[in-house]
């Protein structure tokens, strides 16, 4: 069966990313029948570099404050999907995709026909090794399907004490804070978790289930949300074969105090989609690894390259948790 599949690509003020990711789409084993841009900048920038380089098969969007976000600019795009499209593939603007992404992904849902979505893996700087079965980890490995790498500090940490994830990557535990993080096994793997710049649902999921209106602008952990609920209905996979490099652009990201205060509120609405009624246990786990990394980030302030960055971080994920305490977010219908 042909399946056809379009992306939506959600931009605000980085020209030079989204054609760096264009560039990598041109050049695709296979091609997609749509391409979507929404673009929410406040100039016309991105329109004249996309107009210059000439894509195939591209639909562009330039929407005002009312549709800007990116859970209401993927929602927007969604709707302007052709009916004839089987899959919607998403992507940041600061991605890059290796040639057989599109390949690879249609690939996937051919092996996985019970799939209503696929993510992909993030090509980073994590070293991996592989590993015997009568390994032994030590307290500083982070060990998986046969692979080793080396520990975050703050996972360390959590390990000591008790609050360290207790179950795999893509699966979040009944506390939250679980891990995305998968070694290059070259395997695909059930999961009930995507991230959002390298993600894709058939359009059916689509067409009643979209982004929750409840993030707005920057829109941390939407695509969290997203899959969370899709995930209730059916199975989720990611494959590993489906890379991409995401260079995480620091233009139209939001300042510390604000991106900290997303961590945590955000955050604990995600957990509630998942776990809408946790036991007390699951709920004093939450909060007090939720304070241990605002700790940490206030460490920061000793530690870190960029005190400011750190400590107005710091100072976001305070206010937010006495927020959840005192006025916690209701969920979405």
């Amino acid at each position: 069966m042909n399946l056809k599949f379009a992306v939506i690509i959600c931009t605000y003020m980085r020209p030079r990313d989204i054609l760096n990711l264009m560039k990598s789409i041109q050049i695709q084993t296979v091609y997609p029948d749509e391409i979507l841009v929404v673009d929410g900048s406040l100039n016309s920038e991105t329109e004249r570099a996309l107009d210059n380089l000439g894509i195939n098969n591209l639909k562009y969007f330039f929407v005002n404050e009312l549709h800007r976000g990116a859970a209401k600019q993927r929602n927007f795009g969604i709707e302007k999907v052709s009916s004839l499209i089987d899959i919607v593939c998403f992507l940041d603007d600061d991605v890059v995709l290796l040639p057989n992404y599109f390949e690879e992904l249609i690939r996937t849902y051919k092996d996985h026909p019970d799939a209503l979505g696929v993510g992909g893996y993030i090509i980073d700087d994590v070293k991996w090794e592989e590993v015997k079965n009568s390994y032994k980890p030590k307290v500083t490995d982070y060990v998986f399907d046969g692979w080793k790498t080396k520990e975050s500090t703050r996972n360390i940490v959590r390990k000591c004490l008790g609050l360290g994830s207790d179950t795999p990557p893509g699966i979040m535990p009944s506390f939250s804070h679980g891990r995305s993080l998968f070694p290059p096994t070259l395997k695909t793997y059930r999961v009930e978790q995507m991230i959002g710049c390298t993600s894709s649902y058939r359009k059916v999921v689509l067409d009643d289930q979209q982004f929750d209106s409840f993030f707005e602008g920057y829109s941390l952990y939407e695509d969290t949300a997203l899959a969370l609920r899709v995930s209730k209905r059916g199975n989720l996979y990611l494959n590993t074969k489906l890379k991409l490099y995401h260079f995480h652009s620091p233009s139209g990201r939001p300042n510390s105090l604000k991106y900290g205060k997303m961590v945590v509120r955000n955050g604990w609405y995600v957990w509630r989609v998942k776990h809408p009624n946790p036991s007390v246990k699951s709920r004093i786990k939450w909060h007090t690894t939720t304070l241990l990394l605002t700790y940490i980030r206030l460490m920061n302030i000793i530690t870190g390259p960029d005190r400011k960055v750190a400590f107005m971080d710091f100072i976001g994920r305070t206010i937010a948790w006495f927020g959840v305490l005192a006025n916690p977010p209701a969920q979405s219908e």
